[in-house]
C-alpha cells in the first residue's frame, strides 16, 4: 500500500509522522511524496490557535480533492472536535491522540509487537515534509493548568517515553544519515518526571550524549523553572545546540497570574 503522510503544526507533530512512516515501512508499506499517489493519507491535525485549525480542515479538504477517499485523521484537532473532523469528505478514521502512538497498528490492525521485529534506518519523509534534520519524542503531554492552553485537553496528562526507546528512534535516525536530532515535547522539561524512579532531562541529555554518536542534539521549547544549575553543565559537550528557547507569553506579573503560569508565583 502507499501511505501519504502530512502534518499542521508543532515539531511534536513532525515528530509523530516521522515515526509513522518508520512504522509502515517496517509493516513492507512504501510512502509516497503526494496525495495523488496514496491509496492512504494520514494527516496530524492541530489546535493552538484558530488559524491552526483551520489550516487542519484546509489540509484535508486539499487531499480529498485530489481524490484521497481514505484519509485518517489524528492529532489535538480531530481529538476535540471529532465529529467535525468525521464530517470531512473522504475521512475514514478518526484516531484520538490518547490512541495516536498506536495508530499505524490499529489501521493495519496488527499488533504492535511487530514494529519491535526489525530494525530500519529512518528515511527522511518524501515530498513537501521532507528533513535532513530528525525531530524525536520524547514525551508527550501536560500537567499544567495554563489557562489559555487548550493542550492539556487535547493531549492528556504528561507522559514520558521510555530512555531506551528513545535511544533506538535516535540511532534508526543515525542509520538514515541524520546529523541533528531535536528533542520534542509538549512539557519537554518534565521529561522523567512520572517515571517510577523519577528523571530529568539532564539525565536523558546525557545519556544520549553518550550512548550515540548523533553529531547535534537541540532542544524544542523548555520552561524556565524546569531547569537547574547542573543543566547549564551539559554545554560542556559542543554537540548540544548552545541555546534555548524559553517562551515568556508576557512580561507583565499580573497577566501571568491570570494564565496560571508558575513564573509569576516565581518574580
Amino acid at each position: 500500500m502507499k501511505i501519504y503522510l502530512d502534518t499542521v503544526g508543532c515539531r511534536l507533530n513532525q515528530s509523530e509522522i516521522e515515526r509513522y512512516a518508520l512504522q509502515f515501512r517496517t509493516a513492507g508499506h512504501t510512502l509516497v511524496p503526494s496525495a495523488e499517489q496514496a491509496d492512504l493519507v494520514v494527516v496530524n491535525t492541530c489546535a493552538v490557535t484558530d488559524a491552526a485549525v483551520s489550516d487542519s480542515r484546509q489540509k484535508v479538504r486539499q487531499v480529498a480533492r485530489v481524490g484521497a477517499s481514505n484519509i485518517v485523521l489524528t492529532g489535538c484537532w480531530s481529538t476535540l472536535d471529532p465529529s467535525s473532523a468525521q464530517s470531512l469528505p473522504g475521512v475514514s478514521q478518526v484516531i484520538p491522540n490518547l490512541r495516536k502512538d498506536q495508530l499505524v497498528a490499529e489501521v493495519l490492525q496488527l499488533p504492535e509487537e511487530t514494529f519491535d521485529r526489525e530494525f530500519l534506518e529512518r528515511i527522511p519523509l518524501p515530498g513537501a515534509r521532507l528533513r535532513t534534520r530528525a525531530f524525536i519524542k520524547v514525551q508527550d503531554g501536560c500537567d499544567n493548568r495554563c489557562t489559555f492552553c487548550i493542550t492539556t485537553l487535547a493531549r492528556g496528562p504528561g507522559r514520558s517515553r521510555g530512555l531506551d526507546e528513545v535511544l533506538r528512534d535516535i540511532r534508526a535516525a543515525i542509520a538514515g544519515g541524520a546529523q541533528e536530532v531535536v528533542l520534542t515535547g509538549v512539557h519537554l522539561g518534565s521529561w522523567g518526571y512520572d517515571f517510577t524512579s523519577p528523571g530529568r532531562l539532564a539525565d536523558l541529555v546525557q545519556a544520549i550524549l553518550r550512548e550515540t554518536d548523533i553529531p547535534r542534539v537541540r532542544l524544542s521549547s523548555l520552561e524556565p523553572w524546569d531547569l537547574d544549575e547542573d543543566f547549564f553543565s551539559l554545554w560542556q559537550n559542543r554537540r548540544l545546540c548552545r541555546h534555548l528557547h524559553l517562551p515568556l507569553q508576557s512580561g507583565c506579573a499580573a497577566t501571568l497570574r491570570r494564565m496560571a503560569r508558575k513564573i509569576a508565583s516565581q518574580s
